[in-house]
């Protein structure tokens, strides 16, 4: 079917993704075990065609290799046949390292978290071939960004796959500083809300120093919040977390 898409994991990423997918796409899922597989197919409230391992064949299919990079070579000897395309969102695994598992052709994608709420935003390199349907099957979750080498990919790993982290640590901030200052935690959370939702969009459209200089006005509020974050060292700790977060990426 041309619509059909198989998982090979289960976890969070692969369940982010399917949720992105399932409008468009039969999904199949490959896990270790019936458990994981009908925990996987209720939380994400519709059904799938559930496989074990040890049942697994790929061929000719289009599968999306969700595992945890160090179970590569566990899971691959599993997967009888040849896919048709194998897309893989595993950090720091090379194009090469994929070939333990037999393909036509191979794609490194770096989605995140926001998949399952069609808002990802989806690096991919590989086979320049697939350029054209990689970008249409990653499209249905979000934006997408086709790169010209690996090493752009493991960056891009560290700012768009690990940025949730980040942007909820910033989130989470300013609702704690809302509180220490006297509003209910529940008012500080909508208000964090819609401050991000609204900086969503301006930030399509408008450079990050354009928004921050029409906000800051002279001796103003904005202005003196501004000065303790570069105090602090927000900027430099920004930068230095893409900096060990690609490190990372590139040992993993």
């Amino acid at each position: 079917m041309a619509n059909s898409i198989t998982f090979i994991g289960n976890g969070k990423m692969a369940l982010a993704l399917a949720k992105g997918l399932q409008e468009t796409h039969t999904i199949e899922v490959i896990g270790r075990s019936h458990e994981a597989l009908e925990r996987f197919e209720a939380l994400l409230g519709s059904p799938v065609e559930k496989t074990l391992y040890t049942d697994a064949t790929i061929t000719e299919k289009k599968i999306i290799l969700c595992v945890k990079p160090a179970n590569l070579s566990e899971v691959a000897p599993y997967l009888k046949g040849q896919a048709d395309v194998l897309y893989s969102v595993l950090a720091g695994t090379p194009l090469t390292a994929l070939h333990l598992i037999d393909a036509r052709h191979y794609c490194r994608a770096m989605p995140n978290l926001a998949a399952e709420v069609g808002a990802s935003m989806t690096s991919l390199v590989g086979d320049s071939t697939l350029q054209p349907s990689a970008i249409a099957l990653f499209s249905t979750i979000g934006s997408v960004l086709w790169l010209n080498s690996e090493k752009e990919l493991d960056i891009a790993t560290a700012l768009a796959g690990s940025g949730p982290a980040y942007l909820a640590l910033i989130a989470e901030s300013l609702c704690d500083g809302a509180v220490r200052e006297g509003l209910k935690r529940d008012d500080a959370m909508n208000l964090m809300r819609g401050l991000f939702k609204g900086f969503g969009e301006l930030i399509q459209t408008t450079h990050p120093a354009l928004l921050k200089d029409g906000v800051m006005s002279p001796g103003g509020t904005t202005a003196a919040g501004y000065g303790a974050l570069e105090k602090a060292g927000v900027r430099e700790g920004c930068m230095e977390a893409i900096r060990l977060a690609h490190e990372r990426a590139k040992k993993l």
